[in-house]
């Protein structure tokens, strides 16, 4: 479903946990060592840290070339949108939780009217605010993993066979993802898929924009709590977990690879409404039972949508614009976020 991409933040926090449990017991309070910073990396640091998932060796990172190619010189343009209702204003910018060091130059990490938008903003808006973010590891381990060897019990065995042949030669993961509810070993199969492409957690839009942002303001706020974003996932229903971590398996890794590569070529061009037409149009070839995909998509993305909205308009106000950055596949489409802002009267156009 590509949810890990660019849907919740939770991204990173499984990869953190598939990284860490292995030294971390349940008796341990299940809370695993975090691979990657929990802070965003300064521009200048030259540390190219990697999330570690067992049995996973991903590509080394060169300076030369990058999933798409040679480096650019210019950022990524990423799709960025300037919405307005008389007086408010609000920026809008669409991420991906995890990227590449090429997507943001040091000298020059986003273009010069996402930099502008931010240094007019009083307040910089995220899925989750940083604290959230911070602890949002605990609720993944309490809600996303077993005592037990439990996946195998909740699918039916036909998925749960064609998960062993997955990862028949990553026997760590393996023993790793048997203890996951089937939402969390969705998201680690993602995983696998995104870290194959040389994306980088580090390099997710939010940490990116928090290493401009912070330099010169402080106030980050989220647009929803972390029990919101983690009832999103955990209220799914056994048959809705079922048909996400399906989706996954639907591809050869080498087929989801190439999905991972144009979404994010797709987010590098800048137009949310050819991302949504594309995850709409994958949707309808992943799908596996077409109602309860659409229940996925309903509870996961719409919901979320209609929540970020609210959250905007509470805190936007006249002559106070807000800069909100949510993942990508939130933007476009019928039940997205720029299409629910003109229906709430504004005016959008891209930035």
């Amino acid at each position: 479903m590509l949810a890990s991409l660019s849907f919740g933040p939770v991204w990173p926090v499984a990869t953190a946990y598939a990284a860490g449990a292995a030294a971390t017991t349940p008796a341990q309070s299940g809370r695993p060592a975090l691979p990657v910073p929990a802070a965003p990396l300064p521009q200048s640091s030259p540390a190219q840290p990697r999330a570690t998932l067992p049995g996973f060796n991903p590509p080394r990172y060169s300076s030369s070339t990058t999933t798409g190619g040679p480096v650019r010189t210019q950022p990524a343009r990423m799709p960025f949108y300037v919405a307005t209702r008389g007086t408010t204003t609000i920026y809008i910018l669409g991420t991906l939780h995890v990227g590449d060091p090429a997507d943001y130059p040091p000298n020059q990490p986003f273009r010069p009217q996402i930099l502008a938008a931010l240094a007019a903003s009083p307040t910089l808006a995220l899925e989750l605010s940083p604290d959230d973010l911070l602890v949002s590891q605990d609720d993944v381990s309490k809600y996303g993993v077993c005592r037990s060897e439990c996946l195998p019990t909740y699918l039916p065995e036909s998925l749960w066979h064609k998960l062993e042949v997955r990862l028949r030669d990553n026997p760590a993961a393996l023993d790793e993802i048997k203890r996951m509810r089937p939402w969390l070993a969705s998201l680690l199969v993602e995983t696998y898929d995104s870290l194959s492409a040389g994306l980088q957690t580090e390099y997710g839009t939010e940490a990116q924009l928090q290493n401009v942002y912070l330099r010169t303001r402080g106030k980050i706020v989220g647009l929803e709590t972390l029990g919101e974003q983690m009832r999103s996932f955990t209220s799914l229903s056994s048959a809705q977990q079922r048909e996400m971590l399906a989706q996954d398996l639907v591809q050869t890794p080498a087929e989801n690879l190439a999905d991972v590569q144009t979404l994010h070529r797709l987010w590098r061009v800048g137009d949310a409404d050819a991302i949504a037409a594309w995850q709409a149009a994958k949707s309808e070839v992943l799908a596996r039972n077409k109602r309860v995909s659409d229940s996925i998509d309903n509870k996961i993305v719409y919901e979320r949508n209609r929540r970020f909205v609210a959250r905007m308009l509470l805190i936007a106000g006249p002559n106070k614009p807000v800069f909100v950055a949510v993942g990508a596949l939130h933007l476009g489409g019928p039940k997205g976020v720029l299409q629910l802002l003109r229906q709430h009267g504004f005016v959008v156009e891209a930035g």
